[in-house]
């Protein structure tokens, strides 16, 4: 059975924490140089071989359930740090868990208590400068970092819920809304189709003139049902671009990613404007997914019977990345015989040019 040391989840490089464990050189090396007694070397066994334990077990807790394992490696190193100064990075492994105990608050207040033990111990043994120079700099740097870190992580993982929660809560009011639609459009006519039927069923046999005309009236009231039904759908895939710019608003504002728009003197043909939201819809989820951005602008301008539009952001930027839609995005440019071109270098800067039919003013 293999043993997993980290979680499957680990936010950052699984190798890193394996990197970490460098630091001990120096435990070990001043132990080396103190030339100890087989039991000064056995403790100092001992020591690694409680401190590892703890070490990776610390990356699967968080909150208070930190606590023993911060202790722990804290007490280890003062019980060694008055005759081995490299104890002091045991201080600076404690120092690192402490951001993931809680609020900043919490887990400020438990460094400051592995800085107190570093002190009292400081003033108690005459500690020499060796040992608690870096016991103190360094879980300041190293603690105070993870903090941040933390609570960084604590807010991502916030807002990723929050996303979710608002695409959830859009997918199931979307879903109502059609169920409500569909009721609306067929319960009537479905209700009329089955007793025409029921009523051809039973002039079939005494008046087949009248059963027939029946039958016709069905098939009459089933096609339209039917062209009523491609209606609805073609009407919940093709959102106007003024319902896109306002729903893409909402899900920016939920992101909390401020929006810049410039549209004018749009008069856009039906499938260009389908295009252009839908393109808008793909734009603005990886907006809100991945790019970590904190605004965000579009810009529709119709030059020249050429419509040029416009989506970027101040995000992470970057390369673009399989399945996030851009491939879909192209393709239904593309098809219109349009230009769509993916620019990651600053942020990231998506631009569409799509030959615009003239539409007369009405």
């Amino acid at each position: 059975m293999r043993i997993r040391l980290l979680p499957a989840d680990f936010p950052i490089a699984w190798w890193l924490p394996y990197s970490w464990l460098v630091y001990l050189g120096f435990f070990i090396v001043y132990a080396v140089l103190r030339h100890g007694s087989p039991l000064w070397w056995a403790l100092h066994v001992l020591a690694l071989l409680a401190f590892l334990p703890m070490y990776f077990r610390g990356y699967w807790l968080e909150g208070q359930r930190l606590l023993p394992i911060v202790a722990g490696i804290t007490g280890i190193g003062a019980a060694f740090i008055p005759w081995n100064p490299g104890a002091s990075v045991f201080f600076i492994y404690a120092s690192g868990f402490v951001g993931d105990m809680g609020r900043p608050a919490i887990a400020v207040r438990w460094l400051g208590a592995i800085l107190a033990v570093v002190g009292i111990e400081t003033v108690a043994l005459g500690l020499r400068p060796e040992a608690w120079i870096p016991a103190v700099l360094l879980p300041l740097i190293i603690g105070g970092g993870n903090i941040g870190f933390a609570e960084k992580r604590r807010a991502d993982c916030r807002l990723r819920l929050a996303q979710d929660e608002v695409e959830h809560l859009a997918k199931v009011a979307e879903r109502e809304r059609i169920a409500r639609d569909l009721h609306d459009l067929l319960g009537h006519t479905l209700s009329v189709i089955v007793l025409k039927s029921e009523l051809a069923a039973k002039l079939s046999e005494r008046d087949p003139a009248r059963a027939g005309a029946e039958i016709r009236d069905v098939e009459r009231i089933s096609r339209e049902a039917l062209s009523e039904v491609r209606r609805a759908v073609q009407g919940y895939r093709a959102l106007t671009l003024e319902e896109s710019l306002a729903r893409a608003r909402q899900a920016l504002q939920a992101g909390g990613v401020a929006l810049e728009t410039e549209v004018a003197g749009l008069r856009l043909d039906p499938r260009t404007e389908g295009v252009i939201s839908l393109v808008l819809h793909e734009a603005i989820t990886n907006v809100i997914r991945h790019a970590k951005a904190g605004r965000c602008r579009i810009s529709i301008q119709q030059r020249h019977q050429v419509v040029v539009f416009v989506v970027e952001d101040d995000g992470v930027g970057g390369e673009a990345i399989a399945g996030t839609g851009l491939s879909g995005m192209r393709s239904r440019v593309e098809e219109l015989g349009g230009r769509f071109e993916h620019d990651g270098r600053h942020g990231t800067t998506l631009r569409v040019e799509l030959p615009g039919i003239p539409v007369p003013e009405s």
